[in-house]
C-alpha cells in the first residue's frame, strides 16, 4: 500500500470514529471543526486520487446532488405490523395468552415505539449493502444513497464478530430541534408546515435528491435483528451485540420476568418520553427468546410474540377566546385560535392553528366554547373538538371566517379546489409588502444581511415598499435611524452588492412568485434560461415544463401579467442581478436539437437528470414528460419505467442512452 492510499484510509477510519464518537455515543473527542478540517483534506485527496475511490468512505454522507428514482425491491423478510392496543388490560391478556401457550418460563422484551419512518439496513461482509422502506411490507423503495447521509448508520462495521449478512430494522426518524428547524424555514419561506416529525422524516427519505437529505440531519434508531447465523438466541442479546458492531440501539431496552415489569415500564414512559430528543408513539413487548418467538408463530398481519401499547394523545380543555387571522407574504390568510393558556405536553399552550374556512365550519366554533386541543405526536398544538355540553344558554358569537384583508380590508378571494383565502393586494398590504423583502434577502434567496425586525424599520422609514428599493438605500439613509452603527451598515451595503452575485435561480426564487419555491424556480431557470423567455411564456409553454403544473403555470403568467411585477423587474436588471443562467451555459447554446421533444426515464451515471434537461434545452431542444407521438428520442437511463419503455418501443421511437445523447450534442 503506497503512501496515499495509506493516508486515504486513515482519514476514513478515523473520521468513521468521530461519527461514532458523536451520533451514537454522543461523546464527541474533537472539535466539529478539526472534523471538518479532517473531511475536506479526504475530500481533496478524494478527488486527486480518484482510483482510491469507495462509495462506503464518510465524504459520501453529504450526498450527491444526482437525482435517483427509487427502485422497488422484495423483502426477503416480509415487514409485518403489530397489533395495537390503548388498553393496559390487553396487555395483560397478552401476557397471559402468552404464558398459557409456551407453558415455560419466558422474557418479555420491552421498547419504546419510535415514531418515524421504519427502514430495514443489509450488510455484508460488515458493509452496507441496501436500504430499503417499508413499502407495502412486500416490497420497498431502495433510499440506500439517502440512508448513507445519515450519520448514525455505519457504512462499515466495528470489529469482526458480525454475521457474513444479516439484516436490522429500525426507524428514521427526525429530531424534535431539528424538526422544529425545519419548520422555521419552512414558515419563513410560506411553505407548508410538516405536521409532526414522522411526516417530515417519510418525506425526506423519499427525496430524489441525496444532498437535500443531508441537510435535514435524520437519526435512526435501530430494534430488530434477522438473519440465519445471529449471535444470540434471545433478542436482547443480539441488540447488544448490534450495539458492539456501530449501530445506535436504544438505551431504554428492559428485560421484563413478570406482568408487573411491564405495567411499570408503561407508567414510567408514559411520563418521562416527554424529555426525550425524538417523537415517540408508544411501546413494544417481544419474547426475549427467539425459539419461543417462533413457537409461538404469525397470524395473517402480525407476530404472536409482540404487542404494542399507544400511548393516547395528550389532550387538555381550555377555553377559546377569539380567532385572529394572520397575512403572510403571498397573501394567505391563517386564522389562529387564541386560548386560555393552558398546560400541555410539557409547554404552556396559547394558540392554535385552526388552518383554514372549512375547519372553522367543521368545528361549528363559538366565541367563549371549552375546545379540545391535541398535540400527540404533533408539535403544533390543534382544536380536536369542542365540549358542546359545556355550552350555556349564553353561547358566544359563531366564529365565521373573514370576508375582507384584516390589515387593508380588501375583500378576499378563494380560487376553485384551493382551501385558503387570500389578500389579492400584493401592492397595498403592509404584511404582504414586508414578507415579500423579507423573504427577499432570506440566505437561500439573496442572502443580504438583514432581518425581519430590520426590514420592519425600512419600511416604517419609508425607505422600503418593494425589494428593488433595497439596491437603493445609502449610507446616510442608514446613519439616521435609529440601531445602526458604522459597522452593521456597511455589512448591509456590502451584502448588497454581494447579492448581485446570486445566480438567476436564486434571484426567480426570491421574487416570491406564488407557488415558487426553491425547487420550482431553479426547474423554471433551466427551463427558460433567463427571465425574458419566463416572462413571454405561454400557459402552454409552462405546463409542458417537467413538474410543472397548472397552478404554478398560472400564477406565473398571473406575474408578469401585472406591470407592477414587470417594473421591478426592470429595476433589478438596472442595479445589475443576474436575470439569465451563467454566461457559460448561455454560449454554449447550439441548434444540435432544434425542434426536437426528448422524453427522459430512469437514473444517470454521468449527469443528473436536471443538468440532462438543462442541456437538451442548451442545444435547442424541448423536455416533456410524457412519449406521444410527436416525441422525438427517449434518453433512457437504468430503471426506465416498463409501461414507458413499451410505449416507445410500440410507437417507434428512438431509445437512447446517456452516451448516445451526449454523442448527438458533441460532448
Amino acid at each position: 500500500m503506497n503512501e496515499i492510499e495509506s493516508k486515504i484510509k486513515r482519514l476514513r477510519q478515523e473520521l468513521e470514529e468521530h461519527n461514532y464518537n458523536y451520533y451514537v455515543l454522543s461523546m464527541p473527542t474533537i472539535s466539529d471543526k478539526e472534523f471538518d478540517d479532517r473531511m475536506k483534506e479526504l475530500q481533496k485527496l478524494e478527488e486527486q486520487y480518484p482510483e482510491y475511490t469507495d462509495p462506503l468512505s464518510p465524504t459520501q454522507r453529504v450526498g450527491s446532488d444526482l437525482s435517483k428514482e427509487f427502485e422497488q425491491v422484495e423483502h426477503r423478510y416480509p415487514m409485518l405490523s403489530l397489533g395495537n392496543t390503548y388498553s393496559e388490560g390487553e396487555i395483560r391478556d397478552f401476557y397471559e395468552r402468552t404464558a398459557r401457550t409456551l407453558n415455560e418460563p419466558f422474557e418479555i422484551v420491552a421498547e419504546l415505539k419510535y415514531d418515524g419512518s421504519s427502514i430495514s439496513l443489509i450488510y455484508e461482509n460488515g458493509r452496507l449493502l441496501r436500504a430499503i422502506t417499508r413499502g407495502d411490507g412486500t416490497r420497498g423503495d431502495d433510499v440506500t444513497a439517502n440512508i448513507k447521509t445519515i450519520r448514525s448508520i455505519p457504512l462499515k462495521l466495528h470489529g469482526e464478530d458480525y454475521p457474513e449478512t444479516f439484516e436490522i430494522r429500525g426507524e428514521v426518524l427526525l429530531p424534535w430541534a431539528e424538526f422544529e428547524r425545519l419548520n422555521k424555514e419552512r414558515e419563513e419561506q410560506e411553505e407548508a408546515l410538516f405536521a409532526n416529525p414522522r411526516n417530515a422524516a417519510a418525506g425526506t427519505l423519499k427525496q430524489q435528491n441525496p444532498a437535500i437529505v443531508a441537510q435535514r440531519r435524520l437519526d435512526a434508531y435501530l430494534y430488530y435483528l434477522l438473519g440465519e447465523s445471529l449471535p444470540s438466541g434471545t433478542h436482547y442479546g443480539n441488540l447488544e451485540a448490534a450495539r458492539s458492531w456501530g449501530f445506535k440501539i436504544p438505551n431504554v431496552m428492559r428485560v421484563c420476568n413478570n406482568l408487573q415489569d411491564l405495567l411499570d415500564y408503561i407508567k414510567y414512559w408514559d411520563t418521562e418520553r416527554k424529555n426525550l430528543p425524538v417523537a415517540t408513539d408508544g411501546i413494544v413487548f417481544k419474547v426475549n427468546s427467539l425459539r419461543q418467538q417462533r413457537f409461538l408463530g404469525f397470524t395473517a398481519k402480525s407476530p404472536r410474540w409482540a404487542i404494542s401499547y399507544k400511548f393516547q394523545a395528550e389532550r387538555a380543555e381550555t377555553i377559546l377566546q377569539t380567532v385572529s387571522y394572520q397575512v403572510g407574504r403571498t397573501g394567505i390568510i391563517t386564522p389562529v385560535a387564541n386560548l386560555e393558556p393552558v398546560q400541555l405536553a410539557g409547554t404552556v399552550v396559547k394558540r392554535a392553528s385552526l388552518h383554514n374556512a372549512d375547519i372553522i365550519a367543521e368545528l361549528d366554533l363559538q366565541a367563549g366554547d371549552r375546545v379540545y386541543v391535541e398535540k400527540g405526536g404533533e408539535i403544533i398544538p390543534k382544536i380536536v373538538g369542542v365540549n358542546k355540553d359545556a355550552r350555556s344558554m349564553m353561547t358566544g358569537d359563531q366564529v365565521t371566517f373573514i370576508t375582507r384583508c384584516p390589515e387593508c380590508g380588501t375583500p378576499l378571494i378563494r380560487e376553485e379546489n384551493e382551501a385558503g383565502h387570500y389578500c389579492p393586494n400584493a401592492w397595498g398590504c403592509p404584511p404582504q409588502i414586508k414578507g415579500k423583502v423579507e423573504h427577499f434577502v432570506t440566505r437561500r434567496a439573496m442572502n443580504i444581511n438583514i432581518g425581519p425586525e430590520t426590514v420592519e424599520d425600512l419600511y416604517n422609514a419609508g425607505y422600503v415598499r418593494n425589494a428593488a428599493d433595497l439596491y437603493t438605500i445609502h449610507f446616510a439613509d442608514l446613519m439616521r435611524l435609529e440601531r445602526w452603527a458604522e459597522k452593521s451598515a456597511c455589512n448591509f451595503l456590502e451584502s448588497l452588492e454581494e447579492s448581485k452575485k446570486a445566480p438567476f435561480e436564486r434571484v426567480l426564487f426570491a421574487l416570491g412568485i406564488r407557488f415558487v419555491g426553491e425547487t420550482v424556480a431553479k426547474r423554471l431557470a433551466f427551463s427558460f434560461l433567463s427571465i425574458d423567455r419566463l416572462e413571454k411564456a405561454s400557459l402552454e409553454e409552462l405546463t409542458g415544463t417537467d413538474e410543472i403544473g397548472l397552478r404554478i403555470a398560472q400564477s406565473v403568467v398571473n406575474y408578469f401579467a401585472d406591470e407592477r411585477n414587470r417594473t421591478l423587474i426592470e429595476r433589478l436588471k438596472t442595479y445589475g442581478l443576474q436575470m439569465q443562467v451563467s454566461e457559460k451555459m448561455q454560449t454554449a447554446r447550439t441548434d444540435k436539437l432544434k425542434g426536437q421533444i426528448i422524453v427522459i426515464s430512469g437514473t444517470f451515471d454521468k449527469h443528473s437528470r436536471d443538468e440532462y434537461k438543462a442541456m437538451i434545452e442548451q442545444n435547442g431542444g424541448k423536455n416533456s414528460s410524457s412519449i406521444s407521438g410527436k416525441t422525438n428520442y427517449v434518453l433512457a437511463g437504468e430503471n426506465m419505467g416498463p409501461s414507458k419503455l413499451d410505449k416507445a418501443k410500440k410507437m417507434g421511437i428512438k431509445i437512447i442512452n446517456e452516451t448516445d445523447f451526449l454523442n448527438l450534442i458533441g460532448e
